[in-house]
């Protein structure tokens, strides 16, 4: 393997691992703010409880998610300098503004939430939560529209004499429509990953709790809010899915054809359920196909035009010249399909917890225990499988139309040098995922009652 392929899967992995958290802590700060708001509300005690439980599991995510953080900064610096050179006065704009607006408003607000418990008012105190959850919402707008503008790049121009792109128009940047709809997209799938993640917890002790009435009671409540949370999520995940669709065939058609492993142009252009191809995915062996889906989903007309994969690459080489556009086909096939499959599963599992829990029923089976436990994974893998789609399927640019890939890498780094730190980060983020786990099943474990904790257990 040389630099340029080191570099890449040294960027994949620490992404990948950093945002198992980013959704998580998201997602969460929402809910821990909906408790609270409930408790202040209601007074009730078990919606205190259920707040200082599951505020718990939040900090510690939202610290991993932190720490993990910090080496994707690092990352353009050390192997894509020449990427960072290239695009860094208008890529670094919105992660500055994160790094001193976003980030800092949540990170303040956190501790004076971590802290202020029996110290400000009740509403003040609410109120910090809010501003986490809205501030963590906000961090992720700025970082998803410096990802926008690797994938349609706006409010720049390109300076010749320099080589670089210059930031022009920061309305543009902020508004590219790209964003616009991969915000709403990404917000909707950390609010299936919390809400998963909720359900399964309050899921596990009410059906080994079920005899503790008072402790039952709140269980039931964190359940069903986990549940419609995970469900109304879905239904917005497929609501936005099918808006960046049609946005994705008309900024990025090559990715669209490949998430469909479409090659010759169509109209109407079938649907591909299944798809199998030669080994490097070139071509298209046997398919099953519904007439007339992909044109609707891709430009909303069952009979629109949709560019296949072989004449797309044509057109690229007549534009920028020789050479091979066309990115793994197999891989952003199987990655868009398992997005799509696994939070379609985690949204049915959610509507049969939902069902289970009617007219104040119990589940008492194993079987229903198992596939609780096992809701949150499917969302964590959806949300891995989506990152990879949208990240492979731009190749091999690494800025659309403006950088490929392979000029984007440092180059003064050698293969011996990325390799110690993709081994030293693969061997470090193995400890921190230790540790993660077990933290989170710790206190994850804990009774109901035994989280009517103070400020110094946090």
């Amino acid at each position: 393997m040389d630099v340029l392929d080191l570099s890449r899967w040294q960027f994949a992995a620490t992404t990948i691992y950093h945002f198992l958290f980013i959704p998580i802590s998201i997602g969460m700060a929402f809910l821990v703010a909906i408790m609270q708001t409930a408790w202040v509300r209601s007074g009730s005690p078990r919606w205190l409880k259920l707040t200082k439980f599951f505020g718990k599991l939040f900090i510690i995510n939202f610290a991993m998610g932190v720490v993990t953080g910090i080496v994707q900064e690092f990352q353009f610096g050390m192997n894509w300098s020449a990427y960072s050179s290239f695009v860094g006065d208008v890529f670094g704009a919105p992660l500055a503004i994160e790094g001193l607006a976003a980030f800092f408003l949540e990170s303040t607000f956190l501790g004076l939430w971590i802290f202020g418990w029996e110290k400000l008012p009740r509403k003040a105190h609410l109120a910090c939560i809010w501003i986490v959850a809205f501030g963590t919402a906000l961090s992720a707008y700025f970082i998803l529209v410096a990802n926008s503008f690797m994938q349609w790049p706006t409010g720049y121009t390109l300076n010749h004499k320099s080589g670089r792109v210059e930031l022009t128009d920061l309305g543009a940047l902020l508004g590219n429509k790209v964003a616009a709809i991969t915000v709403p997209h990404t917000l909707a799938a950390c609010f299936l990953t919390a809400g998963a993640l909720v359900l399964a917890v309050a899921m596990w002790h009410l059906m080994r709790r079920r005899d503790d009435t008072e402790s039952a009671s709140a269980w039931r409540s964190a359940a069903k809010l986990g549940a419609i949370t995970t469900l109304i999520a879905g239904v917005a995940l497929a609501v936005t899915g099918d808006i960046q669709g049609k946005i994705m065939t008309d900024t990025q058609p090559m990715k669209m054809a490949a998430a469909e492993a479409l090659y010759h142009t169509e109209s109407p252009a079938s649907f591909s359920i299944v798809t199998i191809g030669n080994l490097d995915g070139t071509a298209e062996i046997w398919s099953l196909r519904i007439p007339g889906l992909l044109s609707f989903l891709g430009t909303g007309d069952f009979n629109g035009v949709v560019h296949g994969i072989n004449d797309i690459n044509h057109e690229y080489q007549s534009s920028f010249g020789p050479g091979d556009y066309r990115p793994n086909i197999p891989l952003a096939y199987w990655s868009f399909r398992g997005m799509i499959g696994l939070g379609m599963a985690a949204a049915a599992l959610a509507l049969l917890a939902l069902w289970t829990l009617r007219r104040g029923r119990t589940p008492r089976r194993w079987p229903m225990l198992a596939a609780m436990i096992a809701t949150p994974l499917l969302p964590l893998a959806a949300n891995t499988a989506g990152w990879i789609f949208t990240e492979t399927g731009r190749q091999p640019w690494i800025v659309f139309k403006l950088l490929d890939t392979a000029h984007g890498v440092s180059p003064g780094v050698g293969v011996a040098e990325v390799a110690t730190s993709l081994i030293g980060f693969t061997l470090l983020y193995g400890v921190l995922a230790v540790i993660e786990v077990k933290l989170l099943l710790r206190y994850a474990r804990k009774p109901l009652a035994s989280t009517d904790i103070t400020t110094s257990d946090y």
